[in-house]
């Protein structure tokens, strides 16, 4: 029967709780049990498909086609294990499935309520599906006292009375904040925090405490004191300085020897680390430093491209180089020569995006990198904006644009209304619901033979994450390709494209999905890796 860890964040937002619950998982993993992590996520939005990257991130994809939470790309990327729908919840979709269930006669006439119906729901989501693991983690999202997340807390003190006992531990994530004038780290946030979670119900069995210094013995026993907690699993979580730190630094501080012992595990079999301290000496002794350049539109907020940093830091990890990225607001480019900020870097990098906000300079960038043979990775959108440039500048197609910024004349890039999932017919309306209505998930591609991307993947059938509801037009593919740009991949229909390349240029690719959303620490993605490879060649040229 698989055991539960409750992950809870107290004091402020932004502590790192994904990170956490990712890094006590790969712990556990690297003991030899099977593990699951999944997200319960408070806001009212079914997921996070329609909301503003400056409002909650990245948008991770699954292969099952899920908008999720950006947490689920640490799950994934510390424990190797692919996430799916089953993995992420909100209180929106928790809503949803009941009033369905109300409005079918479900409940037989009873009053609905919080209590029992929605904390049931949440229930159920946390204990289905998980015969084939070991210890399931759950965090949740927000921050003890916040009225959003009552009902997921409710729910899970609940369930430390509905599991046997001995299934079910709390993790609770607080912050001891250093005060400059007074001199010392500050233990009543996290008692003031224990208390708001102690008064629901439930009593956390270990704290891991972030801090930016190490935390005196004395004010660990005073957190063991006055919050009920055994002072070895007091557990200070220091400032690292890089994520792929945290399960090395949590291990040498005893918090997965913490989680096991409060189950009652003892001994536990050693985790085997070769592989996190291999990663960490790749990190912190590159052997060299490249600098790439993203054009994008929503730079004002990193974790818009949380797996895009990560997958850029994967090749770089391939190629022991140290991966420095600059970052370029694309709408710049709009009013400004692109020459003086794109001539020293050593790649290019147009992320995805939406709208038409910054198009016209992510074109530009484009060109520049096609002109002056400067490696370029065109991601969705910048796929989509190196055709436009190819059909403007090429193919002499004056009027090539987008329908997604509004009636174009020469419409090289249009909404997608139908498409094939496996033998099944998909279709969108373009006044449909915004919701859940993109090309989602995983789709297979064919890549033509003896191509730099065929010759990249090592392969010539590949299947990766999608999410886009525009596409290049293949009514122009034929004069693109005999402007040079070689459309090296297709969807198995021969529908769809999917990649496009420059046949003489040194590193020019771009992909109509989202790589990033598969690149690992331990295996990073092969364009990722060779992308950064080119740029190393690069750089000995500027």
């Amino acid at each position: 029967m698989a055991r539960y860890v409750f992950i809870t964040g107290g004091v402020v937002s932004s502590l790192g709780k994904g990170i956490a619950a990712a890094a006590i998982a790969a712990l556990l993993q690297a003991r030899g049990y099977r593990v699951r992590i999944r997200k319960l996520d408070p806001y009212l939005n079914v997921d996070p498909g329609t909301m503003s990257p400056y409002q909650h991130g990245e948008v991770f994809v699954t292969d099952d086609g899920a908008d999720t939470d950006l947490d689920l790309g640490h799950y994934e990327r510390f424990t190797g294990r692919s996430a799916n729908a089953h993995d992420n919840i909100t209180t929106g979709r928790i809503y949803k499935n009941i009033i369905e269930k109300e409005r079918r006669g479900d409940y037989l006439g009873a009053t609905v309520q919080v209590i029992p119906h929605v904390t049931d729901e949440i229930k159920q989501f946390v204990l289905s599906g998980n015969e084939d693991y070991d210890f399931v983690l759950c965090e949740i999202g927000g921050t003890v006292g916040d009225i959003e997340a009552m009902p997921f807390l409710e729910a899970i003190r609940q369930l430390g009375n509905d599991l046997p006992r001995g299934q079910s531990v709390y993790v609770h994530l607080t912050l001891m904040p250093f005060i400059p004038a007074a001199g010392e780290l500050k233990t009543k946030p996290t008692q003031h925090s224990v208390k708001e979670l102690q008064a629901i119900g439930i009593a956390p069995d270990i704290l891991l405490v972030r801090a930016d210094r190490p935390i005196p013995r004395e004010e660990r026993r005073k957190l063991s004191l006055f919050c009920n907690v055994r002072e070895s699993a007091v557990i200070q979580a220091l400032d690292v300085a890089n994520i792929y730190d945290v399960p090395v630094a949590y291990h040498n501080e005893g918090l997965d020897s913490e989680v096991l012992a409060a189950f009652g595990i003892e001994p536990a079999p050693l985790p085997r680390m070769e592989r996190w301290e291999d990663i960490a000496s790749r990190i912190h002794n590159p052997e060299g430093e490249v600098t790439i350049a993203v054009v994008g539109k929503y730079t004002g907020l990193k974790d818009a491209y949380k797996s895009l940093i990560e997958a850029l830091a994967h090749g770089g990890m391939a190629n022991r180089v140290k991966v420095k990225l600059d970052w370029i607001e694309s709408e710049v480019f709009e009013k400004e020569d692109p020459a003086p900020f794109l001539e020293k870097v050593h790649g290019i990098l147009v992320p995805g995006g939406f709208g038409e906000r910054g198009s016209e300079g992510k074109i530009l960038a484009a060109k520049f990198a096609r002109e002056r043979k400067v490696p370029y990775f065109g991601i969705c959108f910048g796929m989509q904006m190196a055709c436009i440039e190819a059909a403007r500048s090429l193919a002499g197609i004056e009027g090539a644009s987008s329908t997604e910024f509004g009636p174009a004349k020469e419409p090289v890039v249009g909404l997608m209304t139908e498409w094939l999932r496996g033998n099944m017919l998909e279709r969108r309306l373009e006044a449909g619901d915004l919701g859940g209505t993109m090309r989602l998930g995983s789709y297979k591609a064919s890549l033509k033979p003896d191509t730099k991307i065929a010759e990249i993947y090592g392969d010539t059938d590949i299947a990766e994450r999608h999410r886009h509801r525009y596409e290049v037009n293949i009514d122009y593919k034929q004069k693109l390709e005999d402007a040079g740009l070689v459309f090296s991949g297709m969807s198995p229909d021969g529908v769809l494209p999917e990649t496009v390349e420059y046949a003489d240029h040194p590193w020019f690719i771009g992909v109509q999905y989202h790589p990033e959303l598969k690149s690992r620490p331990f295996e990073p993605h092969p364009l990722f890796a060779s992308f950064i490879e080119a740029a190393m060649e690069q750089s000995r040229l500027v």
